[in-house]
């Protein structure tokens, strides 16, 4: 099952709901969390009782700290009359891992590319973008290419069989477009595409002369129409090239500062719902190293890694959602708390005070 296709299917069609694909992301991030909401619960749960048990499983691991298997088993015991898991906390994000590397291989791929890979939302030139990009003008019969490139088929193609053409032949199989050699900026490009990836019968395979092709460099996301000829059994063709001009995308840095700043008001705002559960000093403090230096690591690795533009829309509008998320189960929590403490409660204003004269005289009379 392919599930980068699914994926693509699944913006398509809610483009076609909210009649943009920036939207069809933000509608996506939404459904993800909805369904991972009881998870979310759990987990906001499972982080208080961490807490409020840190200090007892703290003392447990300072008394047998000497002997590991029996602190182990101790903890296991801990855990399971508390009816505490440890990784509870954990399983959301696990979740959500699969989640983000499907839509990240969705947006760099040559189907969304095609289909919606120049989309623009908001500030967002393009949802397909990265934050250094390599840039090539489209159609000017010369091709930007670095070391590596690939190619591949940008929409349906025109096929000529002597006097006769055919306009929207498709081509298919997974990388039609292969590369005669290497890539070298400066020098020509040799491109094949195998007769057997045309959509056509195997008569109109044979009566094939030529083609026009719309081939996209996945990198520069270039476009060229590419004049292919019938050698034997393959369509070929040679483009020029020259050395693409990197380009800085600073709608992609503001995404990913903006990132940065959502996932800092996150831990925030998760760090003061909990204030008024009692904390050990020294993972307080942890907390709030982590809560500072998480965001600033992951800003250098959103730097040094191409992600999408898409993708990066996704985990900001996935903050946002965290960030309410939070602040509604904590309330919801804290109610829970006031029940159970208020049930808890014995009224004593009713009850009858007995002094110690009243005491002697019951006593006496038992006699």
């Amino acid at each position: 099952m392919d599930f980068t296709a699914l994926t693509i299917e699944l913006l398509k069609g809610l483009n076609f709901i909210t009649g943009s694909y920036g939207l069809a992301i933000i509608a996506l991030t939404v459904i993800v969390r909805l369904c991972l909401w009881p998870l979310g619960v759990s987990q906001q749960r499972s982080m208080r009782a961490m807490q409020i048990l840190q200090p007892k499983m703290k003392l447990i691991q300072e008394r047998y700290k000497n002997d590991p298997q029996t602190a182990q088993r101790k903890l296991m015991e801990f855990y399971k009359e508390h009816k505490f898991n440890p990784m509870a906390g954990c399983l959301p994000l696990l979740i959500q891992m699969p989640i983000f590397i499907l839509l990240y291989t969705a947006l760099i791929s040559p189907q969304f590319i095609q289909e919606a890979g120049n989309s623009n939302f908001l500030f967002i030139n393009r949802l397909d973008t990265t934050l250094r990009g390599s840039a090539g003008n489209s159609y000017d019969g010369v091709f930007s290419v670095s070391d590596n490139d690939k190619f591949t088929v940008y929409k349906k193609v025109k096929v000529f069989m002597g006097d006769e053409a055919l306009d929207n032949v498709k081509i298919t199989g997974k990388d039609p477009v292969k590369i005669q050699g290497s890539v070298v900026p400066g020098e020509t490009v040799d491109l094949k595409i195998e007769l057997d990836n045309f959509n056509l019968k195997y008569s109109q395979l044979e009566k094939i002369t030529s083609a026009e092709i719309d081939i996209q460099n996945m990198k520069t996301r270039e476009v060229e129409t590419v004049k292919f000829e019938k050698i034997g059994n393959i369509m070929a063709a040679s483009m020029p090239t020259n050395r693409p001009q990197n380009q800085f995308h600073y709608d992609v840095l503001v995404l990913i500062l903006l990132f940065a700043a959502t996932m800092i008001v996150t831990q925030k705002v998760m760090m003061a719902s909990n204030k008024n559960i009692p904390q050990d000093p020294t993972q307080a403090q942890m907390q709030k190293m982590m809560g500072t230096m998480m965001p600033l690591m992951i800003i250098f690795m959103f730097i040094i890694a191409p992600i999408p533009a898409g993708v990066l829309l996704y985990l900001v509008v996935s903050n946002i959602f965290q960030i309410i998320q939070t602040i509604v189960i904590n309330k919801q929590l804290e109610a829970e708390d006031a029940h159970k403490s208020a049930k808890n409660n014995v009224d004593l204003s009713n009850t009858k005070t007995i002094n110690p004269i009243e005491t002697k005289t019951i006593e006496t009379d038992k006699k």
